[in-house]
């Protein structure tokens, strides 16, 4: 009797311990706050894979710079320090141009042409990103990026002299060309950037706005709505390679539709933020034609330049990207 029960607690402990390494726990950094839009994709996209899963493979989102700041994030999951992350993908232009495409200033300016952009670019983006040993599951744009400030700026000459916040090398060019200051300061930094007055201007999006409260220290936004960059999600292989097909596949279809939710989601909250920028007091302006002139002058000079760097990887891309258009409707 006495041997039945250790062979009975011996076949307990055996199946709670294959239970407990059955789970796979991944880590998923992000720079953003939890409240942001792109954040909250994450975190759903945590939830139903575990759910779907049931319980097999568990993700922990660390947002806002938590686990690993926004530059750190595509070398941990490269090393496999974080399964799984968020990447501002602008960040890594001077790695590979490719990364850079959708900043470039007034190449695509809508949602709708964003999203042909990201078609146009995701097959050789794939490519690249395979030779790093990651996967990429998914991209969502952020809104279009405006120029904040302390006052109205009606030509490319009111920026000189600008202690610009700079996020990526186009903010840093932008503020070059104009003769403004660029500080390179992600977004997890900015409110304390802005608040001791180490900048007083910058180029993002109405969603990072609201994420820093931007009112608190600038007054106008100018809706040139410039570009609309990218976070991309990206999973180290060796470690997916590790689930099996029954998982991965969980993985790349809730990945799918949490790319499709968030886009959706992002739409919506273009217009939300700006309301909740006008609703604290800022000044949502209209930008001048001299302003927008003197701004696709920098934007043409930087696709341009960035045709020279991106080589025949660039020329597929864009080549892709201009054959999608829609033709114009005959008058």
């Amino acid at each position: 009797m006495r041997f039945a029960k250790h062979l009975l607690a011996g076949l307990l402990g055996g199946a709670i311990a294959v239970g407990a390494q059955a789970q796979t726990k991944w880590d998923m950094p992000t720079g953003y706050p939890i409240s942001n839009p792109h954040t909250v994709t994450l975190q759903q996209l945590a939830k139903d894979i575990e759910f779907e899963t049931k319980g097999k493979l568990r993700i922990v989102v660390h947002p806002n710079g938590s686990l690993f700041r926004a530059p750190e994030i595509m070398r941990a999951v490269e090393s496999g320090q974080a399964q799984v992350g968020e990447i501002l993908m602008s960040l890594l232009v001077n790695q590979n141009p490719i990364f850079g495409l959708d900043s470039l200033p007034f190449l695509a300016t809508s949602f709708d042409d964003s999203y042909r952009l990201y078609q146009a670019q995701k097959p050789v983006l794939e490519r690249i990103l395979d030779k790093r040993g990651v996967k990429l599951l998914y991209a969502v744009a952020w809104p279009p990026q405006g120029i904040y400030a302390k006052r109205e700026l009606r030509s490319g000459a009111d920026m000189k002299g600008l202690k610009w916040r700079a996020y990526n090398p186009a903010t840093t060019k932008i503020a070059q060309t104009v003769g403004a200051t660029p500080l390179t300061i992600q977004a997890a930094e900015l409110s304390q950037a802005l608040a001791t007055g180490v900048v007083d201007s910058t180029m993002t999006s109405g969603a990072t706005g609201v994420d820093s409260k931007i009112w608190e220290s600038l007054t106008h936004y100018h809706t040139v709505n410039a570009w609309l960059p990218k976070n991309m999600l990206v999973v180290n292989k060796k470690e997916f390679d590790k689930l099996d097909k029954a998982t991965q596949d969980t993985v790349v279809r809730l990945a799918a539709e949490a790319e499709r939710k968030g886009w959706e989601r992002m739409r919506a909250y273009n217009q939300e933020s700006i309301d909740t920028l006008a609703k604290n007091k800022m000044s949502i302006i209209t930008p001048t034609p001299q302003l927008m002139a003197d701004m696709k002058k920098i934007g043409d000079e930087m696709v341009a330049d960035w045709l020279k760097q991106a080589g025949a990887d660039g020329k597929e891309v864009l080549d892709a990207f201009n054959k999608s258009a829609k033709p114009a409707a005959k008058k």
